[in-house]
């Protein structure tokens, strides 16, 4: 039985590639603590997870005062066990954001652990349910373009064999219908059009919208409401024919359950790190299955392809880089579809070089 010895906590900024903008807000960097842990043989996994701007110094606050010294001393196996502990042990602040993102960076590095010791890939440890997923671009589709950068980027999208682009709503409602309407005549019917609204609806505008955006075919309709507002997704998802896509806001297992149960929603997107980890993950990719409904995750493409592949209903992973900067390696694709990797592991190569260059401090927290 293999014992954690060590943690390593540290933190790096990752500006993004391109203007990146919604009905909300702007990403105007990924702050990402990255957690090292090493068991008593000397193993070693490694996990991360992100903030779009603000917060990423209140998690590793947390991992550094409250998480990672509760991780000395147990057994590196026992994850589910870990993560309940760590849950309860952070009980007043969750569920919420910085909890989950904490718990992602400790969970993804215990399967990141397992993997190597075990010599599987992730796609494979977690279950291993396919070779490959399609992916779709999100890069070019960002509110403040217009409609001739979108369908340059959806043309070279579908060159590249992407299935699909995925374009933020938010403008005016004639505005967004010219925008959509524009890339489906342009397109024709064999691409898929996702869209997202980043929460900005009230109940009343998002079910006018869905009527209006109903003749473009989109694939789904992602985040038309708050998230908290479970009540006004059900009275949506009753109004359209549009698919409904929740979850990247969502931070806990039941609340996606009580989507499922109530009709809510038809596609979920679970994102590793707002949930809490591979852990719970996994357990919302399984619940989705059982009311037969896909999981579409958000971000983090780089562990979301093996996620995908590991389960049945795992139908797209969206193509966002931002990891390049900190790895030896990129994602493979082939023909438009992630491939997940072989090598043990969560499938990420860090440059540690890259790391250590771009820490935002110089001090990395370590526990024994």
């Amino acid at each position: 039985m293999a014992r954690i010895e060590h943690v390593e906590i540290l933190m790096v900024d990752l500006p993004p590639k391109v203007v990146r903008t919604d009905a909300i807000q702007s990403f105007v960097s990924q702050e990402t603590p990255i957690v090292r842990i090493t068991d008593s043989d000397g193993a070693i996994g490694t996990g991360y997870t992100y903030t779009i701007g603000t917060g990423g110094h209140s998690v590793v606050e947390l991992l550094a005062r409250s998480l990672a010294p509760r991780l000395i001393g147990r057994d590196a196996d026992m994850i589910e066990q870990i993560w309940k502990d760590l849950l309860f042990a952070t009980h007043a602040t969750a569920v919420g954001a910085i909890t989950s993102l904490a718990l992602c960076a400790i969970d993804t590095a215990l399967w990141d652990l397992r993997c190597r010791r075990a010599n599987l890939p992730l796609h494979k440890a977690a279950g291993g349910a396919q070779d490959s997923v399609p992916m779709y671009t999100t890069e070019g589709g960002w509110l403040h373009l217009d409609i001739d950068a979108l369908i340059a980027d959806a043309h070279q999208a579908r060159a590249a064999g992407f299935g699909g682009c995925k374009i933020k709503l938010g403008r005016r409602p004639h505005e967004d219908v010219d925008r959509l309407m524009a890339l489906r005549d342009e397109l024709g019917r064999g691409f898929e059009i996702m869209t997202d609204a980043n929460q900005a609806f009230t109940v009343d505008d998002a079910i006018r919208r869905a009527r209006l955006y109903e003749p473009a075919d989109i694939a789904w309709f992602e985040e038309p409401l708050p998230a908290e507002d479970l009540g006004g997704h059900i009275r949506l998802a009753g109004a359209t024919t549009l698919p409904i896509a929740v979850g990247e806001s969502i931070y806990a297992i039941s609340h996606f359950r009580e989507y499922l149960q109530r009709n809510a929603c038809s596609i979920v997107q679970p994102d590793a790190a707002r949930i809490g980890g591979i852990t719970p993950w996994l357990k919302v990719a399984h619940m989705a299955e059982a009311f037969n409904i896909p999981v579409c995750p958000h971000f983090l493409m780089e562990l979301h392809v093996g996620l995908t592949a590991a389960v049945p209903n795992g139908r797209w992973v969206e193509y966002i880089p931002q990891l390049d900067d900190l790895t030896l390696t990129g994602m493979t694709m082939r023909n438009g579809r992630a491939i997940p990797s072989t090598a043990p592991g969560l499938g990420i190569e860090w440059d540690w070089d890259k790391i250590n260059a771009r820490r935002l401090d110089r001090t990395t927290r370590q526990f024994r």
